[in-house]
């Protein structure tokens, strides 16, 4: 007697003692349920204080620069960029966008304008962020609106936020930063974080992963192999990730004040801990993408004007002296170009994730729009920001090129574009005077 099919609905979880875990998707589940509309994601990824950007007129120093040589489809990237060079058919760098209500701010304050293009030059009168407006809309078919994360958490301050995201009155939304924190929230079905009996398994170094891993033997008999296969690689994929954020939780505790890395105790190598953080955060995304918890999601890498744990990153991976802020003033665009390149690696390892990963709809990246930038272009000079698109091929955008704007395109018109391509009809956005032109969104 041949044995019946067996479907799973997609809101199953994988339960273990005072825990639940929501699952990838499973080829069980496609007979359960009609078939649902491709999802269309929306994220934004931030680094302070500009990049690397000396004259093109000077030779010697034109390999340090951040945007590249050439236009169009025969630009070629610098050092800056290189670490993205296979990403070249996913992507598409940005030159000349800015904010006019922000070219004239000193870079640092130009941060807290990133996502709003809002009005700070006389009094602070900050706006929605686009995040939040492209959560309003696609929020109302996930578990949660939006995610916002930093490196520090919380708002900060006005003119040194430590959050991209703003509300309908122009007020900071908090943005989280711990990764045990945000790992329980995304794994927990009813969104309130550990339970008390999950509290008391951690401290007596109980993992998730072990809690739910009866749950899964018994769910893997009644599925067929390709679905066996893809569980085993979730829970791989899971326990990868909480491995790393154990070994990272003595960093995440340490108070911003210290900042030298003598103080810090890392059980890994210091020299790699940056990378580990930034690479764990990107890794919570992709699997709060890979679980449709939410389809909004912003980070913010690290914070303006030296503040926070991002001014060590390049002392941790570099041996640098200077901090990040240092070196933006220390005019050595060798140096400011090695920790371009670093961040650059970091955003290479996100997007090839993404690409990766893959679920009823295809790969995560060709359903996510990342908008990757500064507010700076270089040390406090808030045009032509360094601004990199990837992702949402099947939202029709179209990549492989170096596109250059003038001074006369807001960029609040490449948010109009990225949030009509999401399906949300927007014909304007803080200043926008249209859609962004060129073959991008075409």
């Amino acid at each position: 007697m041949s044995k019946k099919s067996w479907h799973l609905d997609r809101r199953t979880f994988l339960k273990g003692t005072g825990v639940a875990c929501a699952l990838p998707y499973l080829e069980a589940m496609s007979a359960s349920q009609v078939k649902k509309e491709t999802p269309k994601r929306l994220c934004y990824v931030y680094f302070p204080n500009g990049v690397s950007n000396p004259s093109e007129s000077n030779e010697e120093n034109i390999k340090w620069r951040w945007f590249p040589q050439g236009e169009g489809k025969d630009y070629k990237n610098n050092f800056s960029l290189s670490p993205l060079n296979h990403h070249r058919s996913d992507m598409t760098i940005l030159g000349g966008l800015s904010h006019p209500r922000s070219r004239e701010l000193m870079g640092h304050i130009a941060g807290d304008t990133w996502l709003t293009a809002g009005d700070l030059r006389t009094t602070y009168n900050n706006n929605i962020s686009v995040d939040q407006v492209a959560a309003g809309h696609l929020g109302k078919n996930t578990r949660y609106k939006s995610f916002n994360f930093s490196a520090d958490g919380g708002v900060g301050y006005k003119s040194r936020a430590s959050t991209l995201s703003y509300n309908a009155q122009g007020l900071p939304l908090p943005s989280e930063h711990k990764h045990r924190q945000i790992f329980e929230r995304y794994f927990s079905p009813d969104g309130m974080g550990s339970t008390d009996q999950r509290k008391k398994k951690i401290q007596q170094g109980k993992r998730m992963v072990d809690l739910i891993m009866g749950s899964s033997k018994d769910l893997k008999r009644n599925l067929g192999k390709n679905d066996q296969v893809k569980i085993d690689e979730y829970m791989h994929s899971l326990d990868s990730v909480e491995g790393q954020l154990e070994r990272n939780e003595a960093w995440l505790g340490t108070p911003l004040k210290q900042v030298e890395t003598s103080h810090l105790n890392f059980d890994l190598d210091p020299a790699k801990n940056a990378e580990t953080y930034v690479r764990s955060m990107y890794d919570l995304m992709v699997l709060g993408y890979q679980m449709d918890l939410t389809r909004v999601m912003t980070f913010m890498v690290a914070r303006e004007d030296g503040m926070g744990f991002g001014e060590n990153y390049p002392k941790l991976v570099l041996g640098a002296t200077k901090g990040h802020h240092s070196i933006s003033h220390a005019g050595d665009p060798k140096l400011w170009s090695r920790y371009d390149e670093w961040l650059s690696k970091q955003l290479a390892y996100f997007l090839d994730q993404m690409k990766s990963v893959k679920d009823e709809h295809g790969s995560i990246l060709d359903n996510t729009q990342v908008l990757y930038g500064s507010a700076c272009s270089t040390t406090h000079n808030a045009i032509n920001l360094p601004l990199i698109l990837a992702g949402g091929k099947n939202m029709g955008l179209n990549h492989g090129t170096f596109s250059k704007y003038t001074d006369k395109t807001p960029m609040s018109n490449l948010f109009v574009s990225m949030l009509n391509a999401a399906g949300i009809q927007r014909s304007r956005f803080s200043d926008s005077t249209g859609t962004l032109p060129g073959e991008v969104f075409a």
